[in-house]
């Protein structure tokens, strides 16, 4: 199947991916992230704006990487941005972009599980998960640490890819076909994603990234949960957030009647976007 696998994979370009574009040299994932940050929160642009967002607010980016987007963010007039990441690899790298464009007195690294956080009873205004909720492991405990870490009336901008979006396995950065994780196991794309990386200067730590082992010995993705609609939904609906905005978003315009189907819309949603309200 391995084998079948990356024939399949070969009839599709690969999208562009910050990881390849690190290792060609041709820009750092923190500048990526910085370039993408208008189009991170573009979503919620539909229902607010980017004043209301983060003009002299006290922010925290969950999920931050590289910090890219966070230092964007910071360009946004805050007063102070955290960005919250679990692996601590990328600290040097945010602050140095911080540096870059002199946001360095607003931004701040911190190496955090987003279930867990150091910060005080409502602390921020303003938290973004940006792509974030499909890769959180205990999501309800992360929504939770959301809810107590933001003050009265703060809001919660939130959206993420259906896990059965056309690459909501995530692994982008090595495999191009579309719903690839519909069509083959887990064990298949585990052993071929190996196969694919493997050689890369980066591939150790991509795999390291993505893959981890069962105390049974076998293999799984471990940096994604596979948060599907219907899941998130009967997360929120045991959240003490209110829902000040919700909308799926789909593929295409052309999808926008049946992505509501409850059949398809795992699979022909682009993002799922809200804004929660303490």
């Amino acid at each position: 199947m391995v084998k079948l696998c990356k024939t399949a994979n070969k009839l599709f370009k690969l999208p562009i991916h910050p990881f390849n574009l690190n290792n060609e040299g041709k820009k750092t994932y923190a500048e990526w992230q910085y370039e993408k940050g208008i189009d991170t929160i573009k979503f919620y642009l539909k229902h607010t704006n980017l004043d209301d967002m983060f003009k002299d607010k006290v922010v925290l980016d969950i999920g931050c990487g590289a910090g890219g987007k966070t230092v964007f963010y910071a360009s946004q007039g805050v007063k102070k941005i955290i960005g919250v990441e679990i692996l601590g690899k990328y600290k040097k790298e945010a602050e140095d972009l911080a540096i870059k464009y002199k946001m360095e007195n607003k931004f701040e690294f911190v190496c955090s599980d987003a279930s867990d956080t150091p910060f005080e009873d409502e602390t921020f205004d303003t938290i973004i998960m940006n792509d974030a909720m499909e890769h959180v492991d205990e999501p309800e405990k992360v929504l939770k640490e959301c809810y107590r870490i933001l003050k009265k009336n703060g809001k919660l901008y939130l959206n993420f890819p259906p896990y059965n979006h056309p690459y909501g396995a995530h692994l982008s950065d090595a495999i191009g076909m579309p719903w690839v994780h519909v069509f083959f196991s887990e064990k298949t794309l585990i052993n071929t994603y190996k196969e694919l990386v493997k050689d890369l200067p980066d591939g150790k730590d991509r795999i390291e990234f993505r893959i981890a082992t069962r105390p049974d010995g076998t293999d799984y993705f471990s940096y994604i949960n596979k948060m599907t609609i219907k899941r998130f939904n009967k997360i929120m609906g045991n959240s003490n957030f209110n829902i000040e905005y919700y909308k799926e978003e789909p593929l295409r315009n052309i999808f926008k009647h049946p992505a509501k189907l409850p059949l398809l819309k795992e699979f022909l949603v682009k993002m799922v976007v809200c804004v929660l309200v303490k």
